[in-house]
């Protein structure tokens, strides 16, 4: 086996111990989580991740409550060519308020997602297990209410992706990017 091969191995291994006692935060508020936050930091030693970091720029993510406490969730990223990467998500509540989960359409994995830091005005870090044909892997994300990011929470964002098993090469901060206009509304959805 090789050194990376040991190395992926070695990070599973703590993937699937700190994911188990992974747990959203106390005191969870889906209202005050609602809202455009910036998609600032992306941390997964997920294959497809490994080869397109480099390429990655900061989003816009929307998250919208439902009226049954589930949670809209849309994604917009502008690419060099001036186009737009869109992706959407009904992500559904569980008894554990800050948990969620949905199923990628997109990617065909099932997603349990947890809000595992926020400071509503400020930031917050969602740990994601990614399971796709009995296979899991984790994916951390950064969001920001500014495309700022400061060093402090960028070091907060890394530790706790290096503390859930994520290789320090695999953890990212996107550069600042355009934003992707509105998208328009069918005015006849099906």
């Amino acid at each position: 086996m090789t050194t990376t091969g040991l190395r992926m191995l070695t990070a599973l291994t703590c993937v699937l111990a700190a994911c188990a006692n992974t747990t959203p935060v106390p005191d969870f508020s889906l209202e005050k989580v609602a809202g455009k936050w910036y998609m600032a930091g992306f941390a997964t030693n997920a294959q497809w991740f490994v080869n397109h970091k480099d390429t990655m720029k900061m989003g816009i993510a929307m998250m919208v409550p439902t009226d049954i406490d589930d949670l809209d969730l849309s994604y917009a990223t502008l690419n060099a060519d001036g186009t737009c990467w869109r992706m959407t998500h009904l992500a559904k509540k569980t008894d554990t308020p800050g948990r969620f989960t949905f199923h990628s359409q997109v990617w065909n994995n099932d997603n349990d997602m947890r809000f595992v830091d926020v400071v509503y005005d400020s930031y917050a870090v969602v740990h994601t297990i990614k399971t796709k044909d009995g296979v899991s892997e984790v994916l951390n994300k950064l969001y920001s209410r500014s495309p700022e990011i400061s060093a402090d929470l960028q070091q907060k964002f890394t530790q706790f992706s290096l503390d859930t098993g994520i290789l320090a090469e695999n953890i990212v901060t996107f550069p600042q990017n355009g934003e992707c206009p509105e998208a328009p509304v069918d005015p006849n959805p099906i």
